[in-house]
């Protein structure tokens, strides 16, 4: 019985394998989106995509990210200014992306851009704390994308949305956890959506990665603000251990969940695009593997004991 079953199993990953190596052709007449190059992954994809022969249309914050990406990328490669928060900007761009592709249309957008700070508590945080971050990983996903899905559906092509594994598994607060989670259910109801129409949807859930996102001393200025700005009462709660507490531990999962090699989740994203058969979600890094992806499947009662046990508690915390 044993041995049956490791057949098929090893049949199943065999024929995955083989069935996702095949790629799309013709790759010099598709066009592909992508939001958020200045830096990170959407720069690592841009110039990935750009050398393999793709239509890259890249847009980027700043003025210095489209000259150094148009530095180092062919005259095939297009940038433009982009706003994900501005829905003029917004348009705009898929307008002069609208002139561009023709009656062929768009074959693929990747939403990639996003921000991470601020973090902390909930009770740190102000509604003013979460706007701008869900105008940027949220609304500026949904919006980037409703403005070009006729252009998508025009050339049966793909929607490729970053999201986290922090949008499966929320062990921290603030608005990081709840934009994410809402990219994945916007995500899930966009790919039902369009299936009809022949567009793949396909969401990036990736650990964490050496980029701006999980910059050490950021994230650790972050903290500090939010501390420095609380009343006297919520610090007293905490206790004055608490910051000191926070920040060590932050240090110490940074050491062991930080992959550097940001390959991993350019690959995921390039096999989204470019893969005749693309998967619906990829979890790039080990760490979203083995441990965040596993925890969020667990009963809440242990993934929160989990958490809890491994989470600085504040001064009067009764567990």
């Amino acid at each position: 019985m044993f041995q049956y079953v490791l057949g098929l199993v090893t049949f199943w990953f065999v024929f995955r394998w083989y069935k996702e190596t095949k790629r799309v052709s013709n790759k010099q007449d598709k066009y592909v989106y992508i939001t958020g190059c200045d830096s990170g992954f959407g720069n690592l994809l841009a110039r990935h995509l750009d050398k393999l022969g793709f239509c890259v249309i890249a847009g980027c914050y700043t003025e210095k990210g489209e000259d150094e990406l148009k530095k180092s990328s062919s005259n095939r490669l297009r940038t433009l200014h982009l706003d994900v928060t501005d829905s003029e900007s917004v348009s705009k761009a898929a307008a002069e992306i609208k002139a561009v592709v023709g009656p062929k249309g768009l074959w693929a957008v990747v939403n990639n851009a996003g921000v991470a700070l601020p973090s902390g508590p909930v009770d740190w945080l102000t509604i003013d704390d979460y706007k701008p971050m869900l105008a940027v990983n949220l609304g500026g996903v949904i919006d980037v994308t409703l403005s070009v899905l006729a252009l998508i559906k025009k050339a049966k092509g793909r929607v490729v949305n970053v999201s986290s594994v922090f949008g499966r598994v929320s062990p921290f607060g603030g608005p990081y956890c709840v934009s994410k989670y809402g990219v994945e259910a916007f995500n899930d109801s966009l790919r039902l959506n369009v299936a009809p129409f022949g567009v793949k949807v396909a969401c990036i859930e990736p650990g964490f990665f050496a980029t701006n996102v999980t910059d050490t001393a950021l994230m650790k200025n972050s903290i500090r603000k939010l501390w420095d700005k609380l009343p006297q009462d919520v610090k007293d709660d905490y206790g004055d251990n608490f910051l000191e507490s926070s920040l060590e531990q932050l240090d110490e999962r940074l050491k062991v969940f930080k992959d550097t090699d940001l390959m991993k989740v350019v690959g995921c994203m390039e096999h989204a695009i470019a893969a005749v058969h693309p998967r619906t979600r990829y979890s790039p890094g080990w760490d979203a593997k083995f441990f965040w992806l596993p925890l969020s499947y667990m009963p809440t009662c242990i993934s929160d004991r989990v958490f809890l046990k491994f989470n600085p508690q504040p001064k009067v915390s009764l567990l």
